[in-house]
This record gives C-alpha cells, sequence and structure tokens, in this order.
C-alpha cells in the first residue's frame, strides 16, 4: 500500500518542467502520453485498493460496535449480578467484560486505522484524477496545435525557405500552448510575409505590362510604330 501511495505521490507532485521541455523538443505529446499511461494505471490500483480498505473499514467498525455493544450489555448485567448478590457469576462476567472491552479497544484502533488509509487512498486518487484531467485536456490542445503549426510551416516553405521554428519551454503545461501558438504565429507570419513579396512581384510585372500596351497605343496613333521598329 505504502509503495502504491508513494508512486501516486510521485506522479501528484511530478514537476512538469522535463515534460513541458521534452514536448516542445521532440514537437510530439509522447511524452503526456505516457505520463497519462502511467497515471491511468496507477487511478486502477488506487481504485482496487480503496476499495478492499474500504471493506475493511466497515469490516472492522461493525466487529467494534458489536463487541461495544456486548461490553456494554455485560456492564450491566454485573450490576444486575452485585445487586442479587451473585459475586461469583458477577466476578465471571467482570472478567469477560475486561476481554470483552480489550477486543472492542482492539478492533476500535485497527477500525481508525484503516480509515486513515482509505482517506489517504480517496485522497490521492482525487488529486491524480484532477492531474490527468488537466493533462488530457492540454494534451489534446497541443496536438491540434502541433498538427496546424506544421500545416502552416509546409505552406511557409513551399513559398520560401523557412528558419527552424523554436518554441520556449516553461514550468506550466499551459505554457506547451503558448509556445505552440508562438511557433504557428511566426510560421503564419513568414506565410504571409512571403506572399505578400509574391503579389507585389506580380503587380509590379502587371503594371509594367499596362504601361508598355499604354505607350505602344500612343506610338500607333502617332505613327511612330514603325520609326520605333525601324
Amino acid at each position: 500500500m505504502a509503495s502504491l501511495l508513494d508512486k501516486v505521490g510521485t506522479l501528484i507532485r511530478a514537476n512538469l518542467h522535463s515534460l513541458v521541455d521534452e514536448a516542445l523538443k521532440k514537437n510530439s505529446v509522447a511524452v503526456l502520453d505516457e505520463y497519462i499511461r502511467q497515471a491511468e494505471n496507477n487511478l486502477e490500483d488506487l481504485e482496487d485498493a480503496a476499495a478492499t480498505v474500504g471493506g475493511n473499514v466497515r469490516t472492522l467498525e461493525r466487529k467494534y460496535k458489536e463487541y461495544e455493544e456486548k461490553a456494554n450489555k455485560l456492564d450491566r448485567d454485573i450490576d444486575i449480578l452485585l445487586q442479587r448478590s451473585k459475586e461469583e457469576l458477577a466476578t465471571a462476567a467482570q472478567s469477560k467484560l475486561n476481554s470483552t472491552r480489550r477486543l472492542s479497544e482492539d478492533y476500535k484502533a485497527q477500525w481508525e486505522q484503516q480509515q486513515r488509509e482509505y482517506q489517504s487512498l480517496i485522497n490521492a486518487k482525487l488529486k491524480l484524477e484532477a492531474k490527468l484531467t488537466t493533462i488530457k485536456q492540454e494534451r489534446e490542445e497541443l496536438q491540434a496545435l502541433l498538427e496546424l503549426a506544421k500545416s502552416k510551416e509546409i505552406t511557409a516553405k513551399a513559398i520560401q525557405s523557412l528558419d527552424d521554428v523554436v518554441g520556449v519551454g516553461d514550468a506550466d503545461v499551459a505554457r506547451i500552448g503558448d509556445s505552440i501558438r508562438a511557433r504557428l504565429d511566426k510560421a503564419s507570419a513568414r506565410s504571409e510575409m512571403a506572399a505578400s513579396r509574391l503579389e507585389d512581384q506580380m503587380d509590379e510585372v502587371l503594371e509594367r505590362s499596362e504601361v508598355d500596351m499604354q505607350l505602344e497605343e500612343r506610338r500607333r496613333r502617332l505613327g511612330l510604330s514603325d520609326q520605333v521598329l525601324g
């Protein structure tokens, strides 16, 4: 049980620096997929352990209350036996009461210890579930942004050569998305700049052609076309 809680604690306390750095370095969600896999496996183990310990808690509680009730009844019976001068029976009942109370206290101690362990398992389960939910959400966003960024880069490279786009990691999973958005924005800007230059070149050619046509028309009107050709 302790080893399970230790493994889960490691996942819960995991510093996401390395996850972020590796995801951005490799442009891949594989590192997050591995974290998700480990977290899901440990969640299953936590659920099994919590179910087992929870069952023990109920059993021990029932036993404790059962022996507590027996002890209370013996205590009342001893008073009645003493009132009726049944000394030997009272002595035997008192001995049995002492034994019953020891059992009751033992069950109570075990019950309380198992309750604490059960609560630890439940708390760990809730914390790991919350972190897993966040990681899964960020993983989907990261995957979508990586694919879109890749598509944008391919489009930009078809127009002109691009420098490698490098993302910047941070300590928070949310920053992964910000870094990929930066890559996306940079690739988009380069694509737009390249397209703009192409449009300028096309406009210049078209404008020059139009000017040449206008001059040719003017030469014909002035009878200068033949002189230019000559």
